[in-house]
């Protein structure tokens, strides 16, 4: 047990550490090749901060354990906001004053009504996962034309704030491009090595419980997986850049609904756990649709979460971890 133990909490380390300099060294590249900066702070949020439950979902369903793939999907969900957004809201409320956080807000409650529909069955099938990963190109294109139709509205209207924010986090990842695709590949199949790590100890660590691999990927690697944009949107509300630290929650959990679910389905078709859409499925979706409540705002001003509604899905949070624990 001590040994699954070892592999599961090195796995954790040394996948967060590579995911963060994969992240640094793609943003470089990109902006090497100048790739606007709005969209370089897109990719970062989207793909980049999703990296880590996109590698081990694949890894844990190419593995015949979809239950880890999904639970540390939709568990990184619950936790980006419940304890992301309910702590960066507690250091300072999080204002939704750009308009193309506000656009996804909408979005990000659809895609989770869309995976429930298509899980209601009881089965993941591979048209399914399909389906969510042709929504998530679909997805991809929308926020490339956003971006460039927000920089060019920045010139008539003024600069929205996630673009403005996005710059800044460009110019941060200037790039000194010599050794930095050494350092992509290196981190990329560190990330494969960590991520193998992380899914050898946690199968063996539910199966010394006798828990399911749903729940271990609900809480340790959920938790686990979602360090990175815990990190991220901490040090942007410090920053005082709130559109960042909720757009890193809202681009990563689009990406973990349609894609880390869509690749699960690709590799591993199969029958979902019935406690998931009982138990798990309908807390996302109550915490998405809390969010665009108080995102969308009324009588035309934007919304925000204020701290006691950061409080609130803390609360909510810590709760269902304290459940799940009891259940192990």
């Amino acid at each position: 047990m001590l040994l699954y133990c070892i592999a599961l909490l090195l796995g954790l380390v040394f996948l967060v550490l590579s995911a963060d300099r994969f992240v640094d060294s793609a943003a470089a590249i990109a902006h090497r090749y100048s790739i606007p900066p709005l969209l370089i702070g897109i990719l970062i949020i989207g793909i980049g901060t999703s990296a880590p439950e996109m590698l081990v979902s694949a890894i844990a369903a190419s593995n015949g354990t979809p239950g880890l793939a999904l639970g540390n999907a939709y568990g990184s969900n619950i936790a980006n906001i419940g304890l992301i957004l309910g702590l960066t809201a507690l250091i300072s409320p999080i204002p939704f004053e750009s308009k193309i956080l506000r656009k996804e807000l909408p979005i990000l409650c659809g895609v989770t009504f869309i995976s429930m529909w298509l899980l209601f069955d009881g089965v993941l099938s591979r048209i399914d996962a399909v389906v969510l990963v042709g929504l998530l190109f679909t997805l991809m294109a929308w926020l490339i034309a956003s971006g460039r139709q927000s920089q060019v509205m920045a010139s008539v209207d003024g600069t929205d704030t996630f673009t403005e924010e996005a710059e800044k986090v460009a110019e941060a990842h200037r790039p000194n491009i010599r050794n930095t695709w050494v350092v992509l590949v290196l981190s990329l199949v560190a990330m494969m090595l960590s991520s193998q790590g992380l899914i050898w100890g946690a199968e063996h660590i539910a199966r010394a419980l006798g828990v399911s691999d749903l729940l271990i990927g609900l809480t340790i690697l959920a938790f686990g997986t979602s360090v990175p944009e815990l990190a991220a949107s901490l040090a942007a509300a410090r920053k005082g850049q709130h559109a960042l630290a909720l757009g890193n929650v809202l681009g990563s959990n689009l990406f973990n609904t349609l894609g880390v679910v869509g690749i699960a389905g690709l590799i591993a078709p199969g029958n979902v756990d019935p406690l998931l859409m009982q138990r798990d499925l309908p807390l996302v979706a109550l915490m998405s649709l809390s969010l665009f409540i108080w995102g969308v705002g009324f009588r035309g001003k934007p919304g925000r979460i204020n701290r006691l509604e950061g409080g609130t899905l803390l609360v909510a949070y810590l709760s269902y971890i304290t459940y799940l624990a009891t259940s192990l």
